[in-house]
């Protein structure tokens, strides 16, 4: 037996039905051969990555409805990757990327739990360069700028991947590091639109966040 608990969670995004299999509460730690603590996860972050949180399923809505034909699309801090889910089901090219040594095996249960074949995952620590993980079309990622260090890092790390052409899409719990991290997306050229994305769950609590919309067309240099 893993030395974490789990539970199984029932998740509606539009008309999809999800059976999740996620950790049972955030005050967890289980780390036998320090793989996280040599990536740099202390024990406090070491089980964020397995909440279904709400910004995720937030986002996972959000894909409902984007153009996914001929795009190349990245989910950034994507933990239990519920938004890659949605487009992995639409038939999206998708590729979820985490740093959590636990994410793969959590990612491979979730798709076998919902008859869904294989998707992409890449390790990926934003302060790392990673030249094998490519450009992509549309960059998506969920509440990923909560930490003092993140706007620059997470910044720096969508400009190395993306392509000519790009449209990123953050969904943000109106985090105080909101502000600098739009300061970076625009020091790097990105127009962006900030949209409202308050509401009731479908457990009934209020959300209140935004989505955050950066696009860049570098195609038009290149012609």
């Amino acid at each position: 037996m893993p030395g974490y608990q789990v539970r199984f969670q029932d998740i509606s995004v539009g008309d999809m039905d999800f059976h999740i299999r996620s950790l049972l509460d955030h005050q967890q730690y289980h780390d036998p051969e320090l793989e996280a603590e040599n990536l740099g996860i202390s024990p406090e972050s070491w089980p964020l990555f397995g909440q279904v949180w709400p910004s995720g399923q937030v986002l996972a809505h959000t894909m409902l409805t984007m153009e996914l034909e001929g795009k190349r699309i990245l989910e950034v801090g994507a933990g239990l990757a519920l938004a890659s889910l949605v487009v992995h089901r639409r038939g999206g090219d998708v590729t979820a990327s985490d740093y959590h040594p636990l994410i793969p095996g959590f990612l491979a249960e979730n798709l076998r739990l919902n008859d869904l074949g294989p998707i992409n995952y890449q390790a990926a620590k934003w302060s790392d360069i990673n030249d094998d993980l490519g450009l992509f079309d549309m960059i998506i990622g969920s509440d990923v700028i909560y930490e003092r260090e993140q706007p620059a890092q997470l910044a720096d790390f969508i400009d190395r991947h993306s392509a000519d052409l790009v449209d990123v899409y953050i969904v943000d719990p109106n985090r105080p590091n909101r502000s600098k991290f739009c300061r970076e997306m625009a020091e790097l050229e990105y127009a962006s639109q900030i949209t409202c994305m308050n509401r009731v769950m479908n457990n009934g609590e209020a959300y209140k966040g935004s989505l955050l919309h950066f696009q860049r067309d570098d195609s038009r240099f290149n012609q």
